[in-house]
């Protein structure tokens, strides 16, 4: 089912739309990221704060922002896709910054080697999801700017 870039999609067609099919890869990437973070122990307290922030802050409106749109609740309105964009291009500068504090904390947790490898090994795996993450809102981003100038 192929739809025209001037409009948004509802139902199921945001599953099989671009830039719309990126929800789901977001979900779970992004809470990937949230549950590795969560699962380590970090000495002193809450230096990841943020990235535990952007991971649950973009978890809950991408889940939130997906059900709109499955919904229909943007009826197609062109200030729906700037919004797509806005808060799409949002998520990018929040998750990038995410995981520049996420490699920069694990970067200071090797020294901690060998005692917290496997607190190492997690961290790595967040700081690869983080960023992938952060590619697949760019692309959403980026689609969903194409979107709304076609409006």
């Amino acid at each position: 089912c192929t739809q025209s870039m001037g409009m948004l999609p509802s139902g199921m067609e945001i599953c099989t739309t671009a830039p719309d099919i990126f929800y789901l890869p977001e979900l779970v990437f992004g809470g990937l990221v949230w549950i590795l973070v969560a699962s380590t122990h970090i000495q002193p307290v809450n230096p990841l704060g943020w990235v535990m922030f952007v991971s649950v802050f973009c978890f809950v409106m991408t889940f939130l922002w997906m059900i709109m749109f499955a919904a229909g609740c943007h009826k197609s309105s062109p200030g729906w896709a700037a919004a797509d964009f806005v808060y799409h291009g949002l998520a990018v500068i929040f998750y990038l910054s995410a995981g520049v504090e996420l490699a920069y904390i694990t970067l200071l947790r090797k020294s901690a080697l060998p005692f917290g490898f496997q607190f190492y090994q997690i961290d790595i795996a967040a700081v690869v999801f983080a960023f992938a993450t952060t590619l697949l809102y760019f692309i959403h981003a980026i689609l969903s700017a194409i979107r709304w100038k076609h409006f």
